[in-house]
């Protein structure tokens, strides 16, 4: 048996230490726990599992872009209710164009949800009683099956509620998932969630909601009445629309975005598709902060064009130096220009000659859009209405007919021939021929209707001038050819009898076996 050894001091030193050392690491703990409910991360679930982080509840505040809900100033987790319809809408998609939509709330896109990390969201998905079709709700931002899909799935006429945890901060898509699930997309289902970060966001003056998508119609662009979904359009990818916030007029003329000189801009971007990615650019400004992917970190500046995928979103921020008008585009540039995704941001203030001392042209980027929201629908829809009081009484209407089609061929020529022919239809002497008081154009209206829908090439003289260059054909629907021509040979001092769709479509036949 071996005898007792004496205790060494370091030995007794390590007991005390080991016997300390949980009493020693209780307030640090208790410091942790405090530190953790500060910015609202979960310290745990009780007994009956009910999360102790969540205290009280409310109800979300919705928006139609491109508003955006308030942000959040409360410094814990809530339990945040959303209700949210889907609506089965006809609604404009361009100017004398209509389309049926569904949509979240109404609107294209659906309403902007802002929540919290951490936030318990109480989820009720409604399915208006008018509607076809079933619908439910994928949100990017849910960690679950189907991101909610898999619980939401509502016939017309009922109300599905399911429940999630904010866990993870950034800017989120969220769609339709019902089968087929990229004709519910394409009819504009989709919308954007926030779930902001603990500490939230840096406070800037303006905050927008835009949200491109691509449209497919069995009509071209700008070709006028109800016009239904082309399946076979969409699987090719081939859009007639790509527009911001589901209109080619949502958000230019009256309906613009509005800022002041001075003024840091937050715009939510988002990307519904179901096909396109969009590159998403702001003529005239750089990002100076770019959030890819609709993370919250700003992991880029100094950005001209930032890549948004379809099912994605960017949040861009960036300060207002100068006024003007300042365009949003997506730079696939015929996709701005031909098929509409194209905004506006009016800038107002002092001028500041050290940043920017040039001339503003809103006409050169702006096309038809530059008349959209000013009043051209509603002229046309009085000259309309003029046009059936007529018929009632005397059947020579003409004249009102006539008019009808000048305003509507002003849109056409606004989008598609100005650059070349100008505004004043003077052309650019010895580049492109005149159409103001143009002999050339006047004395054979067969002859003008082939320049535009098969193109024109070679040598020709107008109002004794030699012109010699290349206008290649336009695509334009029939009626689009009938009213721009009517409204050019009845405008800058020229007179001319109507062009009728008729005429155009003989003359395209003729063309065709040339």
């Amino acid at each position: 048996m071996n005898a007792p050894q004496n205790p060494s001091p370091r030995s007794g030193w390590l007991r005390s230490l080991i016997v300390a050392f949980p009493l020693l690491l209780a307030p640090l703990a208790a410091l942790g726990a405090e530190a953790a409910a500060a910015v609202g991360e979960p310290r745990g679930t009780d007994a009956k599992g009910v999360d102790l982080s969540v205290r009280g509840e409310e109800r979300a505040i919705l928006t139609s872009a491109p508003e955006v809900p308030p942000p959040i100033t409360r410094k814990h987790a809530t339990k945040v209710v959303v209700e949210l319809e889907v609506i089965e809408v006809v609604k404009p998609i361009a100017d004398g164009v209509e389309y049926l939509f569904w949509t979240f709330g109404g609107e294209v896109p659906g309403k902007f949800i802002r929540v919290r990390q951490g936030d318990l969201v109480e989820f009720h998905l409604k399915n208006h009683p008018g509607s076809k079709m079933p619908h439910n709700i994928d949100l990017h931002a849910v960690t679950g099956p189907g991101g909610g899909a898999a619980s939401s799935f509502t016939a017309p006429g009922h109300e599905s509620q399911f429940s999630f945890k904010a866990m993870n901060p950034g800017l989120y898509i969220y769609h339709c998932a019902t089968a087929p699930v990229g004709m519910h997309v394409a009819n504009g289902m989709y919308g954007l969630i926030l779930v902001e970060p603990v500490e939230g966001l840096l406070p800037v003056d303006r905050e927008f909601y835009v949200v491109q998508g691509d449209f497919y119609t069995t009509g071209r662009f700008g070709e006028e009445g109800l016009q239904p979904f082309d399946q076979a359009k969409a699987e090719a990818e081939q859009p007639s629309y790509v527009l911001f916030n589901g209109s080619a007029s949502s958000l230019v003329g009256d309906r613009a975005l509005q800022a002041r000189v001075g003024d840091t801009v937050r715009i939510f971007f988002g990307n519904g598709g179901p096909n396109l990615v969009s590159s998403f650019h702001v003529i005239g400004e750089i990002f100076d902060k770019v959030h890819t992917e609709g993370g919250v970190l700003a992991n880029q500046r100094q950005v001209q064009t930032t890549l948004v995928p379809a099912g994605g979103s960017a949040i861009v921020e960036f300060k207002l130096e100068v006024p003007g008008t300042f365009i949003l585009v997506d730079h696939s540039l015929f996709r701005a220009f031909n098929k509409g995704a194209l905004g506006m941001l009016k800038v107002s203030g002092p001028e500041n000659l050290l940043v920017y001392s040039g001339k503003e042209v809103d006409a050169v980027y702006l096309g038809s859009q530059a008349d959209a929201g000013s009043g051209s629908e509603k002229r046309i829809a009085d000259l309309q209405a003029q046009v059936k009081t007529a018929i009632a009484s005397d059947p020579k209407i003409a004249g009102l007919n006539k008019n009808v089609q000048m305003e509507k061929g002003k849109r056409v020529y606004m989008q598609t021939c100005f650059a070349c022919h100008q505004p004043t239809g003077l052309g650019l002497p010895g580049v492109f021929p005149p159409l103001a008081r143009s002999d050339y154009l006047m004395q054979d209206k067969d002859r003008s209707i082939r320049a535009i829908v098969k193109g024109l090439s070679g040598p020709i003289t107008v109002n004794g001038k030699p012109f010699t260059g290349v206008m290649p054909p336009v695509a334009l629907a029939d009626e689009q050819v009938a009213n721009v021509l009517t409204y050019i040979r009845n405008s800058w001092g020229n007179t001319g009898d109507p062009v009728s769709v008729d005429e155009v479509r003989r003359v395209r036949a003729e063309s065709a076996h040339q």
